[in-house]
């Protein structure tokens, strides 16, 4: 059974690219929208809580957004209940591992980088 195709950036990152250069010649990442705005069935807070996620993790996009969905009304839940349940807990831990959200998590996931130069900064020194 051949070995499972790597995503081009993760070829990259782990240096399976390098290793075998004609494996990976030509692979091209696919290209994926924003994350977009909330869904307008969210509720206020549900929709706060997305936009939280949006803030926190710049690297979601639109495929992302069924379990933006998912943590965004978990989060919301917690922000209203900070009782709830350790199943709802567990759930939002598992939703922030797949969104790339935990520490250990992160280090798979290429955020996109903030430029180093302001324009502001023209106006403000």
């Amino acid at each position: 059974m051949a070995n499972p195709r790597l995503p081009a950036d993760v070829a990259a990152v782990t240096g399976a690219a390098a290793k075998n250069p004609q494996r990976h010649k030509g692979r091209a990442a696919p290209k994926v929208k924003g994350l977009g705005d909330p869904p307008a069935y969210l509720g206020e807070i549900e929709q706060e809580a997305w936009r939280m996620f949006a803030d926190e993790m710049p690297w979601l996009g639109a495929s992302d957004r069924a379990i933006t969905e998912t943590a965004s009304r978990l989060r919301a839940r917690m922000m209203a209940d900070p009782a709830m349940g350790v199943n709802a807990l567990a759930q939002f831990r598992l939703c922030l591992s797949a969104m790339g959200g935990t520490p250990s998590d992160r280090s798979k996931v290429a955020a996109p980088e903030e430029p180093d130069d302001d324009p502001a900064d023209a106006y403000f020194n």
